[in-house]
C-alpha cells in the first residue's frame, strides 16, 4: 500500500520570507480554512470510533490518548479539559505523551522513538481490555505511538488513531482509524499548522 507523508510535502507558497505580514497571515488563514473541511470527509470514520469509545466508556472502561510532541501535548490537553467541561472524573479520559510530563513543556529527544516505552507508560494505568486507545500523530510514522497499539490489538484491547496522512503505519495498525487528509502545510514539514488544528 502506498504511503506518502502528504502533510510534508513541499509547500504551495514560495518564498515566505519576502510576504509581508499581511500576506502571511491571510495565507495563513487560507489554508486554515480547509481543515474543516478535511474533517468533513472524516465523519464517518470519527463517527466509528465515537461509537466504540462510549460503548467502553459506559461499561466502565477508559479512553487514554498516546501521542508525541505536539500530538500528545493536544491528547492531554483534551483530556485535562474533560473534568471541568463534562464534569467526569480525572482518570476517565487519559493523556500520556512520550516522555513523561516533562515533555509536556519541553521536548524529550528521541522519546518518540521507543517501540516499548508506549506500552510501558499504558501498563502504569493497568490499561486493560475494557479501556480504548486512541493514538495521535500527524505522520502517522511514530514508534512510541505505533507499537504501542500494537501492543494492545494484541491484548484484545480497542485501538483507533488520529493521523494527517492516508495509508500511514499507524493508520494500518490502528483498528478504527481516523485519517484527516490537510495536504501541505503553510510551513513545509510544520505539522503543527493545519495538522496540530485537525488534530485538536
Amino acid at each position: 500500500m502506498e504511503f506518502t507523508k502528504t502533510t510534508e510535502l513541499e509547500s504551495n507558497y514560495n518564498h515566505l520570507e519576502k510576504m509581508t505580514i499581511s500576506e502571511l497571515i491571510i495565507n495563513i488563514n487560507k489554508e486554515d480554512r480547509t481543515v474543516p473541511l478535511a474533517v468533513e470527509k472524516a465523519l464517518p470514520q470519527i463517527e466509528t470510533l465515537i461509537s466504540q469509545i462510549v460503548d467502553k466508556l459506559k461499561n466502565g472502561g477508559r479512553l487514554f490518548y498516546i501521542g508525541a510532541g505536539t500530538s500528545g501535548r493536544l491528547g492531554i490537553l483534551d483530556a485535562s479539559e474533560c473534568p471541568p467541561t463534562f464534569g467526569v472524573s480525572h482518570d476517565l479520559v487519559i493523556g500520556l505523551i512520550a516522555g513523561g510530563d516533562a515533555a509536556i513543556r519541553k521536548a524529550v529527544e528521541f522519546a518518540e522513538d521507543s517501540k516499548t516505552q508506549g506500552w510501558k507508560d499504558l501498563k502504569k494505568h493497568h490499561i486493560s481490555n475494557k479501556d480504548v486507545v486512541v493514538g495521535i500523530a500527524a505522520s502517522g510514522t511514530t514508534p512510541y505511538v505505533i507499537h504501542a497499539l500494537e501492543t494492545c490489538n494484541d491484548n484484545n484491547i480497542i485501538t483507533g488513531c488520529i493521523t494527517c496522512n492516508k495509508n500511514s503505519p499507524l493508520s494500518i495498525t490502528a483498528k478504527f482509524p481516523i485519517e484527516v487528509i490537510v495536504g501541505p502545510e503553510f510551513v513545509t514539514g510544520s505539522s503543527r499548522m493545519k495538522a496540530g488544528t485537525a488534530q485538536k
